[in-house]
């Protein structure tokens, strides 16, 4: 008997198309800029501005968030290509959660800052000095670009997602009673929650006007629009908190909750205290010894938990899926369904 393989048309190949279409369209303006300053060029930047001095660890910085720009474009081909299909499992996801760590901020404080401003809130120019950073049409058409490719971006994975491994986060937190997470991953998230809470607490002192563990430049520029950024990470510190929580508790509660909610705010939580603060505890290595005058250790130390959090969630997930995903290719062994991109059912799993 000859055996034939169907594969099943794309549904959503013109809304896929479309929203790369965005996703690259929205990338251009920053991209764009920032070739431009590379280049010397000062579009944006106003006179006084302590980027018109640009050094050659400036050029570096920007070269380098070129770099992580023009990443999106490529996920957002990877995504909607059928070559995005035969890309290892972690070679997408590492990228895609670091994507999400850094896009996720931005997407809530841009609009609490400009919610804030239309409330009467202040924005003071940190430091006090008074002297323009960048023109201000710069954040709004950068931010602006970087929410619609958080948007787009994510879009276009929860599509690739589904199709490929959908089954592994269907069904409810109960049902993980019958194979709980192992003692490893049951540590690893502990210790996440735990340590979450350390950051979220000073993230949040630092939301109701505590300046206590801030640097001098900023405590003296704080403002309400700066409250409304630093209140976001209290929120990823609480989603990653309860995401494990719920985990942990509730597989052996037998809880009824839809498997992917915790595993939503764990993995989103995560990602947005683990890249941001990994992006600002770069900046704050590179400034320690900056006459006092950049952030301090209180500072970095946070940032450096955050870091620590994400990469534990991040560990336990990993192991989590790999473990879920091998449990359901042996309990059909002999599946031979073909998935919506023309694969097995097998390969479907072990991809």
């Amino acid at each position: 008997m000859t055996s034939t393989t169907t594969t099943v048309p794309d549904d959503h190949a013109t809304k896929r198309r479309a929203l790369r279409a965005v996703t690259i369209a929205a990338c251009l303006p920053y991209l764009g800029l920032k070739v431009a300053w590379v280049a010397g060029s000062h579009i944006g930047i106003p006179e006084g501005s302590a980027l018109r001095d640009a050094d050659a660890g400036l050029v570096v910085a920007n070269a380098v968030t070129i770099l992580m720009d023009a990443a999106v474009v490529v996920l957002a081909l990877l995504l909607t290509r059928p070559w995005g299909r035969r890309v290892p499992a972690w070679l997408l996801l590492l990228p895609m959660w670091g994507a999400v760590g850094l896009l996720t901020p931005i997407m809530y404080a841009f609009p609490a800052q400009l919610l804030v401003r239309a409330l009467g809130g202040s924005s003071t120019t940190v430091g006090g000095s008074g002297r323009p950073f960048l023109d201000e049409w710069v954040f709004g058409v950068v931010y602006t670009g970087f929410i619609v490719q958080g948007l787009t971006l994510g879009a276009l994975f929860v599509l690739y997602a589904r199709d490929r491994w959908g089954h592994l986060w269907q069904g409810v937190v109960g049902d993980l009673k019958a194979a709980s997470p192992g003692r490893g991953q049951r540590a690893a998230l502990t210790a996440a929650a735990v340590l979450a809470v350390v950051p979220g607490g000073v993230h949040l002192l630092w939301t109701c006007g505590w300046s206590a563990g801030l640097s001098p430049e900023i405590a003296q520029g704080y403002s309400s629009a700066f409250a409304a950024g630093e209140s976001g990470y209290v929120l990823y510190a609480a989603a990653t908190v309860a995401g494990t929580v719920l985990l942990l508790s509730g597989a052996n509660r037998g809880s009824c909750l839809p498997l992917r909610v915790p595993l939503l705010l764990a993995g989103v939580g995560s990602a947005a205290s683990a890249a941001w603060g990994g992006w600002q505890l770069l900046a704050t290595l590179t400034s320690l010894a900056d006459d006092g005058r950049g952030p301090t250790a209180a500072m970095g130390v946070t940032y450096a938990v955050q870091v620590i959090t994400g990469l534990l969630v991040l560990a336990a997930g990993a192991r989590f899926f790999a473990a879920r995903s091998a449990r359901m290719s042996a309990a059909i062994p002999g599946r031979t369904a073909t998935d919506v991109h023309g694969r097995t059912g097998a390969e479907a799993l072990a991809s």
